[in-house]
């Protein structure tokens, strides 16, 4: 029988799961109550707390998350991406896959499908809908290859780590991610052609919202659009206008102008400069007097300091020398008055910029900058070499001479200091706190499983219920069970949730738990069904317009073919 302290360390578990599914887009504040429960109760200490605050497998992760910063902004994905889509387009569909795998490997995958999205949108030669998808899946099984290749690994290391064992070696995850891989995208080329085909990116790729202002002496007051000649713009059309706060749409040629009108167009932005020949016509850019022929396309960063802000509240001009001419959003119509409308990460803005612009040090914490002016820190020349062969170096190192990863990580974050390839600034401004909080959490929880001994009742229940049984049969449950959770949660977030329980499972049955170790990783990263599981799942999903039904055929014969060749090699590579 369980006392009251195990009972409530039950109820502590189910709770953190539920609240994982019900607010999946903060699971970091779930994980943090769960262990400020734990805290109250005295099933852990503050000591406890802080020394799975500094897990070095957790340190690792760490580290390796604030090297990607300056990896980010070096040319090799950039070169990558540029030389991946020919007119040959089984070629193409080749080199961009098993690129996109190979770099996942080393590199955040996030960043690297981050690259790819507009070189593949624009391309003449395949259409976006039949490989973005297929790069979003290509990236999440390069992320298996190895230790570095997704953070769920790196997660499921730290707390390998905390229960005292060796940390896992950097090619442990190979044998069994390249099988997977190969099988899986063996499964993508067959059903090539299956693949939705999208709206073209050409087309897609110019439509911004843009806003212009009738002024009060203008001259269209008091005539029909119609009239005005709105109506039959060059690759503009408007959408609606804004009235006292009032939206009027659609817009009808008979509609007469009044001032103060906000008028709303979208369409392509090369042709924005025509909307000034309209008389008392004034563009949103142009109450800063930056409007120009100037214009800069950024997209908004993850983690940017003017996400959820409004455009007016971000205040451009003193922020970063530029005023907003045009934004888009993939895979959204926009409405409302420009000045209103809230930035998201992934937003494409257009900017008409100052002198300044340049020089502003916040450009690449805030924007991947798309066209036009290049910011000065971007790195270039021997930084931009010693930044990669550097990280690719000290890899190897930690591989050939088994010097331990963050001893060797640490040395080359001091480079990145040394050289200003990395600021102090940008770590403050972009330090993963969130993983930071999950890991340490899901530590601090598994200790409270020890300390309150309900993980020990759950290693003898398992046992006793599993006697005489093959361990296969729990192995493949944790498994499916991780995959599911990923699907319903997050991918850090089941791998948190269900390592304690499955090695306990592990130690129940008298078994090696590195296989189950291994289940939860790879089943952390298995989502290929919902769109988002997985943070590139749901950058794809945007990017090329996908609808829900379009996930689950493409998924479900790749996630069966990764189900079952993780199931059979995993034991193969790391025999119970």
């Amino acid at each position: 029988m369980l006392n009251i302290d195990q009972w409530f360390m039950v109820g502590v578990f189910i709770t953190t799961f539920a609240g994982l599914i019900k607010f999946q887009n903060v699971p970091e504040r779930v994980f943090a109550a769960s262990t400020l429960v734990c805290l109250s109760f005295s099933f852990v200490s503050t000591k406890q707390i802080f020394t799975n605050a500094v897990n070095p497998g957790l340190i690792t992760l760490i580290l390796l998350i604030t090297c990607s910063f300056a990896l980010e902004r070096t040319s090799f994905l950039r070169i990558l991406a540029n030389r991946m889509i020919s007119r040959k387009k089984l070629k193409s569909y080749f080199r961009t896959l098993i690129g996109t795998a190979l770099a996942s490997a080393i590199l955040n995958n996030t960043a690297v499908v981050a690259t790819l999205i507009s070189p593949i949108k624009n391309n003449k030669f395949i259409n976006p809908g039949k490989l973005l998808l297929p790069v979003s899946y290509a990236a999440i099984l390069g992320g298996t290859l190895t230790l570095v290749g997704t953070s769920t690994n790196l997660i499921v290391n730290s707390m390998l780590i905390d229960q005292g064992l060796p940390g896992l070696k950097f090619f442990d995850f190979t044998l069994i991610g390249l099988t997977a891989l190969i099988a899986c995208l063996s499964v993508l080329f067959i059903r090539l052609k299956t693949l939705p085909f999208t709206e073209s990116t050409t087309r897609s790729e110019k439509h911004y919202f843009v806003e212009a202002e009738v002024m009060e002496d203008s001259k269209l007051i008091g005539r029909s659009i119609e009239e005005n000649g709105l109506r039959n713009i060059d690759s503009l059309f408007l959408v609606e206008i804004i009235r006292h706060g009032h939206m009027i749409s659609p817009v009808t040629p008979e509609e007469f102008l009044r001032p103060g009108d906000k008028l709303i167009f979208t369409g392509d932005i090369s042709k924005v400069f025509v909307l000034q020949q309209f008389d008392g016509l004034k563009l949103f850019a142009e109450q800063d007097g930056l409007l120009r022929d100037n214009l800069t396309q950024v997209l908004i960063k993850p983690g940017s300091a003017i996400i959820g802000m409004t455009l007016k509240q971000a205040g451009f001009r003193a922020r970063f020398d530029a005023a907003v001419v045009a934004i888009r959003r993939e895979g959204a119509t926009l409405s409302g008055k420009l000045g209103d409308l809230v930035i998201q990460s992934g937003d494409f803005l257009v900017l008409a910029v100052g002198k300044d612009f340049i020089t502003r040090t916040n450009l690449s914490k805030n924007f991947y900058i798309i066209t036009g002016v290049k910011p000065d820190n971007m790195l270039t020349g021997w930084r931009d070499k010693l930044t990669l062969f550097g990280f690719l170096g000290s890899i190897s190192i930690s591989v050939i001479f088994e010097v331990p990863l963050l001893k060797c990580l640490i040395f080359y974050m001091a480079a990145l200091f040394a050289t200003k390839s990395l600021s102090i600034n940008e770590i403050k401004r972009r330090f993963p706190l969130e993983i930071w909080v999950i890991v340490v959490s899901a530590l601090t929880l598994a200790t409270a499983l020890e300390s309150t001994g309900l993980s020990q009742v759950i290693a003898l229940h398992v046992h006793n219920f599993l006697s005489g049984q093959s361990a296969i049969f729990a192995f493949a449950a944790v498994f499916i069970i991780t995959l599911l959770m990923t699907e319903l949660i997050t991918n850090n977030a089941a791998a948190a949730l269900i390592f304690p329980i499955a090695y306990n499972i592990a130690i129940g049955l008298g078994v090696n738990p590195v296989p189950f170790i291994m289940a939860v990783a790879f089943g952390a990263s298995g989502s290929f069904i919902s769109p988002y599981g997985y943070q590139t799942n749901v950058m794809v999903f945007n990017a090329g317009n996908y609808r829900l039904v379009d996930f689950v055929k493409a998924g479900i014969p790749v996630s069966l073919t990764y189900i079952t060749v993780v199931l059979f090699m995993i034991p193969q590579v790391f025999p119970f």
